[in-house]
């Protein structure tokens, strides 16, 4: 069956259209009409979704004006430094506390209350010292001893020992006792170890002061357990620090080494692509085959066998499933589920043998097409470093932000004091009329806050924040996406490649996207950052109803994530195949990505075929280039192996340069594959156009690749007759 479709026949083999009961087709869209100056991407087009690149502009002088507004307000010496009791950092320069960069908590014991969780702070005093405690030590024997200088360094800023032991303790001047502590994130915690299967605080198991201290130093222990640990950890990262030091070189050149294996891959794909799918298939059909053949071989086995006959229906739910292998129906089943994935596998390879044919032929010729656009391969590198300036700007405001708010002091009280929680002001707290009422209270730092309208909108300007963020970072992508599929473009409709390929295809593209089409990819990128940024508050939601009880909004939450995820894969799909159409004619968004999708539904089963064999071989090449790297690293490092007379570095964890150069490995291949994939994705698109605009004519000569026109059995006239 063929139908004239602007003034060109159907290509043969291409896919069916749908169609009414009355006989027209059920696509509202018909495919584009034969233009006799269309000689591949447009070069004069006029500027596109111009409101949207407004819109873009001005959201990003906003952006600029909250990060001033951050900048500004924001310090973020609150996160990098711990605070006292009296909002002062420790170890900062210029202040009185530069020379004491440790904070230390006077009974660390009340940093498990409940009331931590609610202020996020420790309802104990807190002040910033030179070095954590090393000793046992308590505040009435140090009293009576020369070691009360030492002592000293750890009461409040100022003391004078003019005081009675109840009144010092009394008003929080010094702590009760010091414990051996060690420094961690700044902050003075018990130094937790294990002797002989004993945890213990210092040198001493427990402590007895005459005053029932005991059992708070077995609180402190228990709550202390995960400390070392962590502690442990610091010493941990130090080693694999010094592993990178002396083993850099050497990944360096394993990245290299993975990088030349990944354009020596691309390079290959042109000449082996058929043979891996062709492999791929026929490895599948023998593997089932097997598979066919071991479960009928099992199930003769067990014929006669005691037990064996039993359903699996009366057998029931086992928690040991190795119970089912007993059984002849169990065998049975996998039987007949592995042949009818085989008689469907066949049928398949039957029906559709010349679209697999043409999807290698497609990949072949992105080969070469990358080959004559070599600087493409290094595009990947101008999106990773937009993509760091991106995440630098969002991340520095967003530390910002959180650090802007004013030092938020609070009445802390062990007792019933009315107070408690209180706003207040330390200078003059000691003459309030609270402490009178409350003797034991303590008016200390508790968090940052703020009552002011600024304050109050901090919540709304973070996610504005996050919301300019997935705008850009989409943004990047997309201005990436055009680029490539503009030059890729340009090779495709080139009738004599490559002498009518331009001098610099990529450069030309990515100018005409700047100057033309700021607006068509800000109208893409704002789709999907509103879908991402949804899934966040969904995401944050869940959080926040993780608690709950409620199996109704679980289930409604679950249903809404799932669904908001396949939005914004649907909508990556289509924004990539929109950008395509916009490289090549210049059209604005929304007309781009309705012509691309049409022009895909007419031909759903190529566009199947094409993505999953693409997928496997990205997934082949992947698999290639990070298994091959990491084995090579894994003998070297590990002293099996020598390079000339050079040897691996003595290393603390052999597995650390390992692990490196495998993710590395994988990152530098899915960027020289992502530059393949848009140059599959390019040239697919621009070959079924070429079959709807086109007929094989002098005037209308179709621009496929030689290979195309033989599968397909076209030729171009002219060519033909000369």
């Amino acid at each position: 069956m063929s139908r004239d479709w602007g003034g060109g026949r159907q290509a043969e083999g291409e896919d069916l259209k749908l169609r009414d009961s009355q006989g027209r087709d059920s696509l509202p869209r018909t495919p584009q009409k034969y233009d006799p100056t269309f000689k591949g991407p447009i070069y004069h087009r006029g500027c596109t979704d111009i409101i949207c690149c407004v819109f873009l502009l001005l959201a990003i002088v906003g952006y600029v004006a909250v990060g001033i507004i951050a900048w500004t307000h924001g310090d973020p010496r609150k996160v990098i430094y711990p605070t006292d009791s009296r909002g002062e950092f420790c170890g900062q320069k210029g202040t009185k506390n530069a020379n004491k960069p440790f904070l230390f908590y006077f009974n660390i014991v009340k940093c498990a209350s409940p009331l931590v969780l609610l202020e996020f702070q420790c309802p104990t005093p807190q002040i910033c010292v030179e070095k954590c405690p090393d000793r046992y030590l308590t505040y009435l024997n140090a009293q009576k001893s020369q070691d009360f200088e030492y002592y000293k360094q750890f009461c409040v800023p100022g003391f004078q020992n003019n005081k009675g032991v109840a009144e010092v303790l009394r008003d929080g001047d010094c702590p009760a006792v010091l414990i051996p502590s060690k420094p961690l994130a700044r902050r003075c915690f018990p130094a937790i170890h294990a002797h002989k299967g004993v945890l213990m605080v210092g040198n001493e198991t427990t402590y007895e002061d005459g005053h029932g201290f005991r059992k708070n130093i077995t609180e402190l222990v228990e709550g202390a357990k995960k400390a070392n640990g962590v502690l442990e950890a610091r010493q941990l990262a130090m080693r694999i620090f010094e592993d990178y030091t002396v083993s850099w070189y050497w990944i360096v050149i394993g990245l290299v080494i993975a990088m030349l294996m990944s354009l020596l891959f691309i390079v290959l794909l042109r000449f082996l692509a058929g043979i891996m799918v062709w492999v791929m298939i026929i490895m599948v059909i023998l593997v089932l085959g097997y598979g066919i053949f071991h479960c009928y071989m099992e199930y003769m086995r067990l014929r006669g066998e005691a037990g064996s006959d039993i359903s699996l229906v009366d057998l029931g739910f086992q928690t040991d499933l190795r119970v089912y292998l007993h059984l002849r129906q169990t065998w049975m089943a996998f039987m007949i589920i592995l042949s009818i994935l085989e008689v469907i596998i066949i049928l398949l390879l039957i029906f559709l043998r010349k679209r697999i044919l043409i999807a290698i032929a497609l990949i072949k010729e992105a080969s070469r097409a990358v080959g004559y656009v070599m600087c493409s391969l290094l595009y990947p590198l101008v999106t990773f470093l937009l993509l760091c300036l991106c995440i630098a700007y969002w991340a520095s405001t967003a530390v910002f932000l959180s650090t802007s708010n004013e030092a938020v002091y609070k009445i802390f009280d062990d007792g019933t004091c009315q107070f408690a929680g209180k706003t207040c002001n330390p200078e003059t707290f000691a003459s309030s009329n609270e402490s009178r009422l409350c003797p034991g209270a303590h008016c200390q730092f508790a968090f940052y806050g703020g009552e002011s309208g600024y304050h109050r909108a901090l919540l709304g300007l973070q996610i504005f924040n996050a919301f300019m963020f997935f705008w850009l970072a989409n943004f990047v992508l997309a201005l990436g996406q055009v680029t490539l599929a503009g030059a890729f473009a340009s090779y495709y409709w080139a009738l004599h490649k490559p002498d009518d390929l331009p001098a610099f295809p990529l450069f030309s593209a990515f100018g005409r996207a700047l100057r033309y089409h700021t607006g068509s990819l800000a109208f893409g990128a704002l789709i999907l950052a509103i879908v991402q940024i949804i899934r966040v508050m969904l995401e944050y939601l869940d959080q926040r109803l993780k608690a709950a009880e409620n199996k109704f909004a679980k289930f409604l939450m679950t249903c809404l994530k799932c669904c908001f995820w396949c939005l914004e894969k649907f909508i990556r799909f289509l924004n990539r195949n929109a950008y395509i159409m916009i490289a090549i004619y210049g059209t604005n968004f929304c007309t781009s990505a309705r012509n691309a999708f049409f022009l895909l539904m007419r031909n759903i089963i190529r566009v199947a075929v094409l993505d999953k064999v693409t997928d496997f071989l990205f997934l082949l090449g992947k698999l290639l280039i990070v298994g091959s790297v990491g084995i090579l690293a894994f003998f070297f490092f590990t002293h099996r192996i020598r390079i000339v007379q050079d040897t691996a570095p003595p290393l603390n964890y052999y597995w650390v340069p390992i692990l490196t150069v495998i993710i590395g490995s994988y990152l530098i291949a899915h960027g020289f594959f992502s530059v393949y994939g848009m140059c599959v994705d390019t040239l697919f698109l621009c070959f079924l156009e070429d079959l709807e605009r086109n007929d094989g004519s002098a005037e209308r000569p179709y621009f496929m690749s030689p290979n195309l026109k033989r599968l397909l059995n076209k030729t171009n006239k002219k060519l033909a007759e000369s």
